[in-house]
């Protein structure tokens, strides 16, 4: 379902977007008001069902398969977003890949299929929200409270979300002018299918009561700090990063 009758509708992109925190963050929008385009890597079953749910709820929304590292494919979902809906306001990189192994033991060739999606996938899709988002827009990107906490198994993931915390106040400060935020949001444990697959009871208990709240997170708790940052309520926030994990140590 599309919308090209109201030229004032805001727009966003949610890399991701089919499942887990993109699903959420994309259906959150989408309830707000805006205009959503979605990218989904390679379930097209789950993408469907995202759009179905929003379309359902009386929002819009489109699916687009695409890859967050081709810069080729990214241009042409802004192309889309803004042949679609006429422009692009936000732009939320929730597309990433995580390999846990100790640094002694990681394969290199895992190594460089991780970093690929989350470096310079957030590289690209962040050039062309430098490029394309409208004045009063926002990008954020996504990293993880485990740069901060340190746990082992975690260094290759860390090291590509680390990457991603580095260009926030830089792309900020390069934007100066154009009324456009950039801000990374960096969720502690959060009860996805992703992060819950593999792990004992007993190790989700544990990360659960770790926070002072006691709780894992959800999606939605991250899906409502993005709305925040890209809201007008949220607009005077820029070049940070917000940690989103409930008082985690």
């Amino acid at each position: 379902m599309t919308n090209t009758t109201s030229a004032a509708r805001r727009v966003a992109i949610v890399t991701g977007g089919s499942r887990g925190i993109g699903r959420a963050v994309a259906e959150k929008l989408a309830a707000d008001g805006l205009a959503v385009a979605l990218t989904y890597a390679g379930n097209t079953a789950a993408a469907d069902a995202t759009v179905a749910a929003i379309t359902a709820a009386g929002g819009t929304a489109i699916a687009v398969k695409a890859d967050v590292a081709d810069e080729n494919e990214m241009a042409a979902l802004f192309d889309r977003a803004e042949a679609e809906f006429g422009g692009v306001d936000v732009v939320v990189n929730c597309a990433g890949r995580l390999a846990l192994s100790t640094i002694a033991d990681l394969d290199l060739s895992v190594l460089d299929a991780l970093h690929r999606t989350n470096i310079r996938g957030t590289f690209v899709v962040a050039q062309q929200a430098a490029r394309r988002v409208r004045a009063g827009g926002s990008f954020v990107g996504f990293s993880t409270s485990v740069v901060g906490t340190q746990l082992p198994t975690y260094g290759a993931y860390a090291a590509s979300k680390a990457a991603v915390e580095a260009i926030t106040l830089l792309l900020a400060r390069e934007l100066r002018g154009r009324d456009v935020t950039v801000n990374t949001v960096a969720p502690g444990p959060t009860a996805t299918d992703l992060f819950l697959d593999g792990k004992s009871p007993e190790l989700i208990d544990a990360l659960a009561k770790n926070p002072p709240l006691e709780r894992l997170g959800t999606p939605e708790d991250i899906a409502n700090v993005v709305a925040f940052l890209t809201s007008p309520a949220g607009h005077w926030v820029n070049g940070q990063t917000v940690r989103a994990n409930g008082g985690m140590v």
